[in-house]
């Protein structure tokens, strides 16, 4: 298949913007885009956030565990498919329902701990 000119240039202008970035390291693109968002934020929300994502890491990692595909845990839990697949790209806020539905089949539930202080 041969490659036309627009294709051939826009390849090039991202090498060049590659070795670019890679010259000038952060200060290319502003600095770190997480530290830039973290000054955003609050801490409960942050917090909040870390939560969200230790929870479906969580339950990602149950289930690839377990072997079972997204449909199969539909079929199991009777949690849409296309819901599960949102909450894993955290596209959706998970339901605390929706979760224990979720960890259910894969033997798992959720737990109220005490909080690390440090």
């Amino acid at each position: 298949m041969k490659k036309n000119k627009n294709y051939t240039l826009a390849i090039e202008q991202t090498k060049e913007n590659m070795d670019d970035i890679k010259a000038r390291g952060n200060e290319a693109i502003g600095g770190d885009a997480l530290d830039f968002i973290d000054t955003l934020l609050t801490p409960e929300e942050k917090s909040e956030s870390e939560l969200r994502v230790t929870l479906i890491g969580e339950l990602i990692k149950a289930r690839t565990e377990s072997g079972i595909s997204q449909r199969k845990l539909e079929e199991l839990s009777g949690v849409k498919q296309p819901i599960i697949s949102r909450m894993e790209n955290g596209t959706t806020d998970p339901h605390i329902g929706t979760l224990l539905k979720l960890l259910a089949p894969l033997g798992k539930t959720l737990a109220i701990v005490p909080m690390d202080k440090t």
